[in-house]
């Protein structure tokens, strides 16, 4: 298997997670890659792919995006059967490296042990989670031993602090009962 060194388990904390490897394409060692985060693949050099539960340094060569698919070249990885051991491998880069993401916006691991209050009911608890559905982003709360979802989307979040790991919430009359 490529690959220069392998970082710890401890240290996958320091790093997200934006993909991952779908199939081979082509003869000369390429990957389809599915890119789930929005980032902007021509500043970077080099990402992470978890290969038996360790991350491990890729360097890309070059990439190419048509559509929903990104087609990328590994150095090192020169042959169908070196790509073909990288099918399913998770892709993830350093949190450092992520771009600043606009007031109020948040990157979904960023927001894990947040407290949420409402406005009216108080504090209902810890962000879990976050769950995709479609474009539609939901926080997964822990509440009175019942599992909430909020939507991301809407007039649900009212204010998010990173610095006070709080975000506030104005649910509808009745949403906790669903």
């Amino acid at each position: 298997m490529c690959g220069a060194f392998f970082i710890s388990d401890m240290n996958k904390e320091a790093c997200y997670k934006i993909g991952y490897i779908a199939k081979t394409h082509g003869l000369k060692g390429e990957v389809t890659a599915v890119i789930t985060e929005p980032i902007d693949l021509a500043s970077v050099t080099s990402v992470f792919l978890e290969v038996n539960s360790h991350l491990v340094p890729y360097f890309i060569a070059h990439f190419s995006d048509r559509q929903d698919k990104v087609f990328i070249k590994f150095e090192e990885v020169s042959t169908p059967e070196l790509a073909d051991q990288l099918k399913g491998a998770s892709i993830y880069l350093d949190k450092s490296a992520r771009p600043k993401l606009a007031r109020g916006a948040f990157y979904d691991d960023e927001i894990i042990g947040f407290v949420v209050e409402d406005i009216n009911l108080g504090t209902l608890g810890t962000v879990s989670g976050i769950i995709k559905s479609g474009s539609t982003r939901l926080i997964q709360v822990n509440h009175a031993n019942k599992e909430i979802l909020i939507p991301v989307n809407g007039p649900f979040i009212t204010s998010l602090n990173k610095t006070k790991k709080r975000i506030g919430v104005a649910l509808p009359e009745g949403f906790l009962e669903i």
